[in-house]
């Protein structure tokens, strides 16, 4: 039972990449990458270390740190799962809210996770040379 479910997930998945509403698979990246960029510049700014180390290693900042980054990416995470839903019913007939909530999490949030630390560093570099 559990074997045929990740099968069908599997096989669910690898069709997304072809196929109707295919453009969102850049699309929501490029979204989640612009507000990732935009959060690590303010995170410069602010002084503040890079957002994924410190997520793993700040026990005391990360349910903080998981909530502000969940709501710079809500709209996206919205967005990719209400888009996955449409494309569910376009080419499944049915809808699979679990899957529709990991393309989500893979197309939105799992960029902006790797990229805001990123853009920190880059910009907290720049920030130095300027003062």
């Amino acid at each position: 039972m559990i074997g045929e479910l990740l099968a069908r997930l599997g096989e669910d998945l690898a069709n997304r990449i072809s196929g109707p509403l295919s453009l969102r698979l850049l699309l929501q990246p490029g979204v989640a990458a612009f507000l990732a960029v935009r959060a690590g510049m303010r995170d410069a700014r602010e002084r503040r270390p890079p957002y994924f180390q410190t997520l793993w290693t700040n026990r005391s900042q990360r349910g903080r740190l998981l909530r502000e980054g969940l709501s710079d990416v809500a709209k996206v995470l919205g967005l990719a799962v209400a888009l996955d839903a449409v494309y569910q019913l376009l080419v499944l007939h049915w809808i699979y809210p679990g899957e529709a909530l990991i393309v989500a999490l893979i197309l939105a949030f799992v960029p902006y996770l790797l990229l805001r630390g990123v853009a920190n560093r880059v910009a907290r570099g720049r920030y130095r040379r300027n003062a």
